[in-house]
Order: structure tokens, then sequence, then C-alpha cells
């Protein structure tokens, strides 16, 4: 990867793409583990999550990349901290505003998304290190992997725990029917980390079998 400012579409392609398979933070790189299990008993609380933390990356991102120049070695931590801050008090606010209901649910998880260790890691090792485009480019990426890992536990737990898919939303729908025994486990936190567990061996399951499908491919064109 260049680290200078020239890069052409496919290194942004590369790291758009990258953060939603190859490096997914939940299911590959195990960041941000908490909020995966805290926030996601329901899809409606997984998806406001999703939205707050994409919010907040992209905007990290994109400010620290464009003032990376500027920024001192010395206390480039304490100034990725208060960025990241800036856009999660942002954030928080908005939601008090407009989604108050789920901030009620959620909010203390808000706060926490200071310390995710997925934001700051990015910007120190990439956003930190890269031109505008591709820092975006990634933090994009990285939100939308972020994303479907959340919307994925959140849908998983919220089906068997509930029933239903969006509760608390004008968009509730039933999936089993009336007569679906909850499992009530699943919107407790075992059911967290019962879901995550699962999809975590489904994920390297995944990944073990298209890398040997890969290999008589590689092994094909070598000769």
């Amino acid at each position: 990867m260049k680290k200078d400012e020239s890069y052409d579409l496919s290194d942004a392609q590369r790291e758009l793409i990258k953060g939603f398979w190859k490096d997914n933070p939940v299911f590959i790189a195990a960041l941000g583990l908490c909020p995966a299990m805290a926030v996601t008993n329901s899809l409606r609380n997984a998806l406001v999550m999703t939205v707050a933390t994409a919010f907040v990356l992209c905007g990290a991102s994109a400010l620290v990349s464009l003032s990376r120049k500027w920024i001192p070695k010395q206390v480039r931590i304490s100034i990725f901290i208060i960025i990241i801050a800036t856009f999660v008090t942002t954030v928080d606010y908005v939601l008090q505003a407009i989604a108050y209901d789920a901030h009620k649910d959620i909010g203390a998880f808000i706060a926490l998304i200071v310390v995710n260790c997925l934001i700051l890691g990015r910007q120190e090792a990439f956003a930190s290190k890269r031109p505008f485009g591709l820092a975006m480019a990634d933090a994009v990426g990285m939100a939308g992997g972020f994303g479907i890992a959340l919307v994925m536990i959140g849908a998983v737990r919220e089906i068997l725990g509930n029933g239903t898919l969006l509760k608390d939303t004008p968009w509730m729908f039933s999936v089993f029917g009336p007569h679906f025994e909850p499992w009530a486990v699943m919107v407790l936190p075992p059911g967290g980390f019962l879901c995550l567990g699962a999809l975590l061996a489904w994920f390297a399951w995944m990944k073990e079998r298209f890398e040997r499908k890969k290999q008589p491919e590689t092994a094909a064109s070598a000769g």
C-alpha cells in the first residue's frame, strides 16, 4: 500500500471491501465485542449503534487524516481521543433529540464509543498515515463490517428471543406468529455470548473453506 498522497481507485476499493469480509472488525479481528454483545438484544438497538459508530468512525477518520501533518507524534493519542469524544458527544445529543427511546436503551454504550478499540485503532493504524480518500474508504468499510456483524447478531437474538423483528418500532412484525415460545435467554447477556460464539465459528469455517478452495487455483496458476 502506498503511504504518500498518490493512490488509485483500486487502492480505495480494496480498503473499502476489506472491512466487510477479509478484516471484518468483529468476526475476524475480534474488535468492538462489548457493543456487539451488549446492545444487540434487538435489531433496532443494533441499527442505532451501527449508525452512531459509523458516524464517529467516519468523522474521526476524516478529521485525523486531514490534520495528520499537524498533529505532534508525542500527543497524537490524546488528540485522537479528543476528536473521537467530540463526535461521540455530537451523536449522543442527536440521538437524545430524535430517537429518545433508543437512546434510553443504549445511551450508556453510546458514551463508551470513545474507548472502542476499533475506532481508536483505525486512527492510529490507518487514518493518521493515509490521505483523505483512503482513510474514508477504510472507515466506511470498517463501519460497514461492524454494522453487518451487529445487525446479524441483533436479528438472530430478537427473532429467537422475542419472535419479532424491529421490536418497538412502527415496522415491527412477528416472524413465527402468536404461538411461538420465545427463548428468553437470547435477549439476556448469555444469549449475546452464544450468538456471537456461533457466528464467530461460522465465519472461521467459511474463511477456512474459502482459503482451501483458493489453494488449488493458486497452484494451478503457478504451474
